[in-house]
């Protein structure tokens, strides 16, 4: 579905990205997990057209494109709701800006709310709910923009445990239920192997793919898998590695 190829990025002389390549398959679930200040992020805000890229290639279906802006639906860690409006017309608005029908809006909405377990809570506003349920509202809004690909940027890294574990199933449910294509970053190892199909591990600036992670085992059993344990004990000495030779 998308594949990029010898991407660059600078910022006077800092390089972020150098020749960076990525393919994303159509259905899947793909991490990138890496140091912090690797690039993770502003690797996303070359892809949404945020930052102008300096030298690569991004493909869409087969067809060079300037950027994802309109090709993608981008979920990141603050929630970004607008606090003057409810729950129900945050989640609406991608859709109202696309001038989509009114009531028909509405309709997939209100399912999604309840799907997502935020029925009756249509008119709160943001300030009068829990940050995960925030995020659920967040989650409904990026489903709302219908795009086939969803960017995750550490869309739970600021929720307490147990809310955190409840809504990893939810981003389950975009691939297996709503057919959404993810690409996400996370710091959170577990988190990686829990949900992903596809673990690409990263290197410091400039940012590079060091390894990658076929994960086959069914999600469901993954917390026992001693295959997995493996990895997260290795991925997490790599990336202590990379802490040490910063400091």
């Amino acid at each position: 579905m998308l594949s990029v190829s010898g991407l660059t990025k600078k910022f006077e002389d800092l390089t972020v990205m150098e020749g960076f390549d990525l393919t994303v398959p159509r259905g899947g679930f793909t991490t990138l997990i890496g140091p912090s200040g690797c690039g993770k992020s502003t690797f996303f805000d070359v892809l949404t057209g945020v930052f102008p890229r300096d030298d690569g290639r991004i493909s869409w279906l087969g067809e060079d494109v300037p950027d994802l802006m309109r090709r993608a639906a981008y979920m990141q860690q603050k929630d970004l709701l607008l606090p003057w409006l409810s729950l129900i017309d945050n989640a609406i608005l991608p859709a109202r800006i696309a001038g989509t029908d009114k009531k028909e809006t509405l309709e997939k909405a209100s399912g999604l709310f309840r799907r997502l377990g935020l029925q009756d809570f249509e008119h709160y506003m943001p300030r009068k709910v829990s940050g995960g349920m925030r995020q659920r509202c967040a989650l409904v809004r990026t489903l709302m923009f219908d795009h086939e690909l969803v960017l995750l940027d550490e869309p739970l890294s600021s929720l307490d445990a147990i809310t955190r574990s409840g809504l990893q199933n939810l981003l389950l449910l975009l691939q297996s239920e709503f057919n959404k294509t993810i690409l996400m970053i996370t710091h959170d190892i577990e988190e990686a192997l829990l949900l992903s199909d596809e673990l690409l591990v990263l290197t410091p600036m400039p940012m590079r793919i060091r390894e990658r992670f076929e994960l086959k085992t069914p999600k469901r059993g993954r917390s026992r898998d001693p295959e997995l344990l493996g990895i997260k004990d290795h991925v997490l000495e790599e990336l202590e590695g990379d802490t040490d030779e910063t400091l």
